[in-house]
């Protein structure tokens, strides 16, 4: 299935069983720092914030860097919801405290320390290792990521990661900041895709630091730059993202690259150890226990190729752009993980990329490609963990081999979804993208007019960012008169047109508008972010009159090729 199903509402959640940040703190249940191996080199109170090698472990002990007088600007209602967390529990001053980096707070079980972890940085396969500043590869990991807090709510574990939470030995000598610009942005975007039933990381809290400030390259006002073009000051934020856990394919990566080159004498068994806790943490549900742990580690490489093909045709499902799909950026169980350079495509444009680093390589019709090489070097990182077995070597290397198979259905099944069809239709399909591209059309308002199964080629030329010629116009008329037969001899068009509005999203990001939201909660107001938030929760669902009017629209000529708006740096 491409389309995940939409998540529950609130309504379906019992009354919040956690109403106090002591009855929080008895939650916490620490896996990952009781089953892994901590760096020997680490601190024992976790004051460990100087740019440094590490060699061996799986983490390191960290004391987050609280940012001062923080002020909240909001939850998520949703996850709250799904943990059992009373409301109230966002405004109170201990949780408030711990979330925004004072982890001074703990109180046990919880531990007085986070932790950060390395991993290996891997780009289309191709292995780096010159953006470590020691060349070794050894000091790159999670810069300003800070995991504080681990534990089980209603029979889940939830990992929680503060983003801006100061340096770590993996800081590579930044500040460990994270601009309330930034994490507006990811606030946001997770809340919006967990909305769309896309697998994703998770928001919980957001706040703004009201007395600190961080200087970063951005775009001048109206600027059409590439690059940044000024220095802005900005105020500096912490938004806590959630995951059953936060392991990359870049970090199972890291392990293996020590054991191939036997780097330390605990290089293989720390390998081992990782593919374990991945299991043990993202797997659980679904790879028997009872297996052998050759016959476990087969199963997690074709469980997490059907996530991993799944999440990207979702993806492209909804005109998500992950913009920087590297393996470090990829999450070994399976969801949507990094949300800096993304963006959702709002002129439809197959090389769609909103970022200036990113390249052809990581557009938007090229993330299946991506995901391939991700997953390849998954492959690879896992492989020596089965030498001593060729039967599972071959179901391994055949797992890996059916790739690019496995993807090209996930892909056209999703476009059946979209365009109502029972089955894919290759040719229906080819045209269409030709004439998506020919007509300039806004996808998102597209396939939402589309669902409406139009029987008037202008019902559809409202999606369209210039007017078609009459020879277009003539190519429309056909290919929507043929897509209509198919439509209703597929049985009641009323049912079909229901089922593509659930695969068809009514509202969509659009920086232009989320733009103005992070502004005015630089002057202390976060109305917009309310605002966004509420219409984010409800994607499918169709709207006031006064939301559709503000936010169901084509994107303004002006701000086409705008800067920090059509595309915008990583800086955050």
């Amino acid at each position: 299935m491409t389309s995940a199903p939409m998540p529950a509402t609130s309504s379906a959640f019992e009354s919040p069983t956690t109403k106090t940040f002591a009855e929080f703190s008895q939650r916490a249940d620490y896996s990952l720092m009781d089953s892994l191996q901590v760096d020997p080199h680490a601190t024992s109170d976790g004051d460990d914030h100087q740019p440094r090698q590490v060699f061996s472990g799986h983490y390191v002990p960290v004391t987050p860097t609280a940012i001062p007088a923080p002020e909240y600007i909001a939850h998520s209602k949703a996850l709250f919801n799904e943990l059992g967390l009373s409301h109230e529990l966002a405004l109170e001053e201990q949780f408030r405290r711990l979330f925004s980096g004072d982890i001074s707070v703990a109180k046990a079980p919880m531990r007085p320390f986070g932790w950060a972890t390395g991993y290996a940085l891997t780009i289309y396969g191709t292995e780096y290792i010159e953006q470590c500043p020691f060349g070794t590869g050894n000091g790159y990991g999670d810069g300003r990521a800070i995991s504080v807090f681990e534990g089980l709510f209603n029979g889940r574990r939830w990992e929680m990661q503060l983003k801006g939470g100061g340096p770590t030995p993996y800081c590579r000598g930044a500040d460990g900041r994270a601009v309330l610009r930034s994490s507006v942005r990811e606030f946001l975007a997770q809340d919006y895709m967990h909305a769309l039933g896309v697998p994703t990381s998770r928001s919980l809290t957001l706040y703004v630091s009201r007395s600190e400030t961080v200087r970063r390259p951005w775009y001048a006002q109206g600027s059409t730059s590439i690059n940044p073009d000024i220095l802005v000051e900005s105020p500096t934020a912490i938004t806590t993202r959630v995951a059953p856990s936060f392991l990359r394919v870049g970090q199972i990566e890291l392990f293996a690259r020590r054991a191939r080159s036997n780097s330390h004498q605990d290089a293989e068994i720390e390998l081992k150890m990782i593919v374990k806790h991945l299991i043990e943490r993202n797997y659980k549900k679904v790879i028997d226990p009872t297996l052998t742990f050759t016959d476990q580690v087969v199963e997690l490489a074709y469980l997490f190729r059907k996530r991993i093909t799944s999440l990207v045709a979702n993806w492209m499902r909804v005109g998500y752009c992950q913009g920087n799909f590297n393996s470090d950026n990829c999450a070994a169980g399976g969801f949507t993980l990094d949300y800096g350079p993304f963006g959702f495509c709002e002129l439809f444009d197959p090389r769609f990329q909103p970022w200036t680093g990113g390249g052809d390589h990581f557009s938007f019709f090229n993330q299946p490609v991506a995901a391939e090489s991700n997953y390849h070097m998954f492959w690879v990182a896992i492989r020596p963990l089965l030498a001593d077995n060729k039967k599972a070597l071959i179901r391994l290397d055949k797992i890996r081999d059916e790739f690019a198979e496995a993807m090209n259905q996930e892909l056209e099944a999703m476009w059946a979804k979209k365009l109502g069809l029972i089955s894919y239709d290759t040719t229906l399909m080819n045209e269409l993208l030709q004439l998506l591209v020919l007509s300039k059309v806004d996808y998102t308002i597209f396939f939402r007019k589309l669902s409406h199964i139009p029987d008037q080629l202008k019902d559809l030329k409202e999606s369209f960012y210039q007017p078609s010629s009459e020879q277009v116009d003539t190519q429309w008329e056909r290919w929507l008169q043929r897509w209509r037969d198919r439509i209703i001899s597929c049985g009641d068009v009323s049912v079909t047109s229901a089922a593509m509005k659930r695969s068809n999203p009514k509202y969509t990001w659009r920086e232009w508008l989320v733009e103005p939201a992070y502004k005015k909660a630089e002057q202390g107001d976060y109305s917009l972010i309310m605002e966004l938030q509420a219409m984010f929760s409800n994607p499918y669902d169709e709207q006031s009159s006064e939301m559709d009017t503000k936010y169901n629209r084509q994107k303004p000529k002006k701000f086409f090729n705008a800067g920090g708006v059509s595309h915008y740096s990583c800086s955050s």
